[in-house]
């Protein structure tokens, strides 16, 4: 794409767009750029429309029809514009449907419905009990298992009650697997309509290896609450490890569907080669790590309900140091299984994380930015004191159900902005 904007054009960019000017020696290489293919289908149509925006020429004109013929013989065989608009829409449609089902997931974790089907069957998971027989039989199964002893020490549970943590969980499966159909079935459609790449076919092998391994995760997750702890006093719940893993598979995933979705959609923009914004593209994966990590983090508090442990900021009670922090033996253990020690990790992680973005920010300030790289650096600056602000509000009102869910949602939406501002940055082929 750049050996063909630079045989037949030379172009400069202004702040209302581009200016092509026609270069005399373009109509030599029309021979030899009919031999070649334009890779990025995106990137030719930006620069096919281009041409009749910016080029001095009139559309009647020789020139510019043998330039519009030039470029559409060049154009992948299948693969218009108006295709790949549909799958970079179908795939942000996928990312939707991983964000919806993070958020079902807090908020059965949050609700402690997550343990309410003690079993997994694919298809006959499918249809709740209908009958009162049926919701009886499905109640009883449940109280064979630790989670309704240790809850029916405090509480006699109704089946009313169970009624209500079953539905939560059974729509969190139902959704996880509308998630798997959303993808599977668009995807043998435009594969048979030759709509997907030759790049894109390995991927899309990987985000179905991917939902598969997911679902695999949230039932080997949840069998880790249905068995019997050791301690008398231990209260039935699923492995944090598991669930830091379920929910990290599930945010891999978004981010591979947002930023392939990104990537058909947007169309690319060549920033200024200049030092400034190498520093940025590097600083820009750093960002989205360091969310990542804090919303990983975020997991092991909810495996932990350790966001009930100190709730007072900034200090954890009256010491910025508390002093359970190292009561689990061996010492390692406590950075993942003292409630304590978690929650100190996810606060100062999400800290750091705050400045970092700020300081990201401030950066690029100085940096030669397109306006929509330069938005979303801003929207990522204005999120990430939001979900702080959630963050703070959530640990001092002693986590209720909405405003947790509500920040679980919004780190979500920070990494959403992560990944956006970084594919504005990216380095585009030469």
């Amino acid at each position: 794409m750049a050996l063909l904007f630079r045989t037949l054009f030379r172009v400069k960019s202004f702040s209302n767009g581009y200016s092509v000017h026609y270069n005399d020696t373009c109509m030599n290489c029309f021979r030899e750029i009919r031999k070649s293919t334009i890779n990025s289908t995106r990137t030719f149509h930006h620069l096919q429309s281009g041409i009749s925006k910016g080029l001095k020429l009139r559309p009647n004109s020789t020139l510019f029809a043998s330039v519009r013929s030039t470029l559409t013989e060049a154009l992948p065989k299948g693969l218009s514009e108006r295709s790949q608009k549909i799958v970079g829409t179908w795939l942000v449609g996928c990312a939707g449907m991983c964000f919806g089902a993070v958020i079902l997931g807090g908020v059965t974790r949050l609700t402690e419905s997550g343990l309410s089907m003690v079993d997994w069957k694919l298809i006959k998971d499918m249809k709740p009990p209908r009958s009162e027989a049926e919701w009886v039989e499905e109640f009883e199964k449940y109280k064979q298992f630790p989670e309704y002893k240790y809850m029916a020490k405090e509480k006699e549970m109704t089946l009313s009650d169970f009624k209500f943590i079953y539905y939560m969980e059974w729509g969190h499966r139902m959704w996880g697997r509308a998630t798997g159909l959303v993808f599977l079935f668009p995807a043998l459609y435009f594969l048979r309509k030759g709509w997907i790449s030759k790049a894109l076919k390995p991927r899309l092998a990987v985000y179905g290896g991917l939902l598969g391994f997911q679902g695999f995760l949230g039932w080997f997750m949840v069998k880790s609450g249905l068995e019997d702890k050791p301690g008398p006093n231990d209260v039935p719940r699923v492995s944090q490890y598991r669930l830091a893993a379920h929910l990290g598979s599930a945010f891999l995933l978004y981010t591979l569907f947002l930023w392939q979705g990104f990537s058909h959609l947007l169309v690319p923009i060549k920033l200024p080669d200049v030092r400034s914004v190498s520093k940025l593209r590097g600083m820009a994966h750093g960002v989205m790590t360091a969310v990542f990590i804090t919303a990983l983090s975020g997991a092991f508090v909810a495996g932990l309900d350790a966001g009930l442990t100190y709730n007072s900021y900034p200090k954890m009670g009256d010491r910025w140091f508390p002093t359970d922090m190292w009561t689990v033996s061996p010492k390692w253990k406590n950075v993942f299984e003292n409630p304590t020690f978690v929650q100190f990790n996810h606060r100062h992680l999400a800290e750091l994380t705050v400045l970092f973005i700020t300081g990201f920010w401030v950066v690029s300030r100085k940096a030669p930015l397109h306006p929509r790289a330069r938005l979303a650096v801003n929207c990522l600056l204005g999120m990430a004191f939001l979900q702080a602000t959630l963050g703070i509000t959530t640990l001092l009102t002693y986590v209720p159900t909405s405003i947790a869910a509500t920040h679980q949602s919004g780190s979500l939406v920070l990494l959403s902005l992560a990944v956006w501002m970084a594919h504005e940055l990216k380095r585009l082929p030469k």
